[in-house]
């Protein structure tokens, strides 16, 4: 999850480019994360803690983004691993990533996590001690607390959970490269052949469909690792399919001329599993054939918007900004602590009675602050840097461009 950019992809070789647009594309999925789970705060939806307003509104914008937000991101990252592999070999590959990965993961699951269970216990079951007896008592036990309802895991890594999966993924990956070093060149061509023309909208939607039907049903979504299929399926499909063409120049250039189509069919498929959803909750009676075309329309409707969002950021952006160079490091500090600051921020709120839209400002401003206070300090300090994903010591801005350039994360 190292903040990096990516050389532009190519079949013949580094180009020394950067891919600003994929740089982009990260930085907007995480933020994208970080306004979302505001809104779990309004939503009917489960979460840690709820706020007392419920903005039913807002749950269409929710849907649209949920089903690709996260699954662009581990894309990104298998665009990003693919480039990595370029520049170490898989053991040195693995170990830099199990430092870049595992660290803000413990650091996180024992420091920044903590302050979202107890404020949920506490908005739960009313526990009546403070947070220092929580965690000696409960967070550290390494088993189940607090059961029946809620029945927490402890400790937990709550958000962080993309971390923890993104750093199976890789060293699942280094071991497969290390047992069959040749596996990538034989597969590559192949699959670029394939995804380049109509295969690239109709074959991975098609995968994705397969798994909302065939899989969701049996291992709903947890984030737990352990029997979370689904989301393994549909995660770790996307991470290969980046990593295996993260260099092929006409699997990007397909993704760009078919971003308006992917687009349009997205809005199509889109409003179809809406309108089901809508009828399924308005309590009518659904035959077998419509809650499967239901299923297939949010499958299809995964991997069309990662082909528009794609398709639309390499055809627009181009240039490059000091902007991009400060989010592309800042980003990933942000990601760590965005959950913990909306949390804790709307917990003080509770009990205020604050109008909907000022609540949602404080907590969205607040979490703002708290996320670039945080990186501001965290930057300066060596020796905190790598809890928070950075390198120990930032890259000398005056370094030529080619020699900062690094793949995403």
């Amino acid at each position: 999850m190292t903040p990096q950019t990516i050389p532009q992809p190519s079949n013949s070789g580094d180009r020394g480019e950067r891919r600003v647009d994929l740089d982009w594309v990260r930085i907007g999925a995480f933020g994208l994360l970080i306004l979302y789970h505001v809104g779990m705060l309004y939503v009917p939806w489960g979460f840690h803690i709820k706020s007392v307003h419920v903005v039913a509104n807002l749950e269409p914008l929710m849907l649209m983004v949920n089903p690709w937000r996260l699954a662009l991101l581990f894309f990104v990252s298998g665009v990003a691993t693919r480039f990595m592999v370029r520049k170490y070999p898989p053991g040195a590959l693995l170990r830099s990533r199990s430092a870049r990965l595992l660290i803000p993961l413990i650091f996180g699951m024992f420091v920044i996590v903590p302050p979202q269970a107890y404020d949920q216990i506490v908005e739960s079951l009313g526990y009546p001690s403070g947070f220092l007896d929580f965690y000696l008592r409960h967070y550290l036990v390494f088993g189940s607390q607090f059961c029946p309802s809620p029945c927490i895991l402890l400790p937990t890594w709550n958000h962080l959970w993309f971390v923890a999966y993104l750093w199976i993924y890789t060293v699942a990956l280094g071991v497969v490269l290390v047992a069959l070093p040749r596996v990538v060149d034989a597969i590559e061509p192949w699959l670029v052949r394939f995804l380049s023309g109509a295969a690239l909208l109709i074959a991975p939607s098609l995968v994705f469909a397969v798994c909302r039907l065939v899989l969701l049903p049996n291992f709903p979504s947890t984030h737990a690792l352990f029997g979370d299929w689904y989301n393994h399926a549909v995660y770790a499909t996307v991470f290969l399919i980046g990593f295996v063409l993260a260099r092929a120049t006409s699997f990007w250039d397909a993704v760009e001329r078919q971003r308006w189509v992917a687009l349009l069919l997205a809005a199509a498929f889109f409003l179809t599993f809406l309108s089901v959803r809508s009828a399924s909750i308005a309590g009518a009676a659904l035959p077998l054939w419509v809650r499967l075309c239901a299923g297939t329309a949010y499958g299809l409707y995964q991997w069309f918007c990662i082909v528009a969002v794609l398709g639309f950021a390499k055809r627009w952006i181009k240039s490059d900004s000091p902007a991009r160079r400060y989010l592309t490091d800042a980003i990933f500090t942000y990601y760590i602590v965005h959950q913990t600051a909306i949390i804790m921020i709307a917990h003080g709120l509770r009990g205020l009675d604050l109008p909907v839209e000022l609540e949602a400002a404080i907590v969205i401003s607040g979490t703002t602050a708290a996320c670039v206070l945080t990186y501001e300090i965290v930057r300066r300090i060596g020796l905190l840097r790598p809890l928070f994903g950075l390198r120990r010591a930032p890259a000398a801005s005056t370094l030529p461009a080619r020699v900062q350039s690094q793949p995403v994360q």
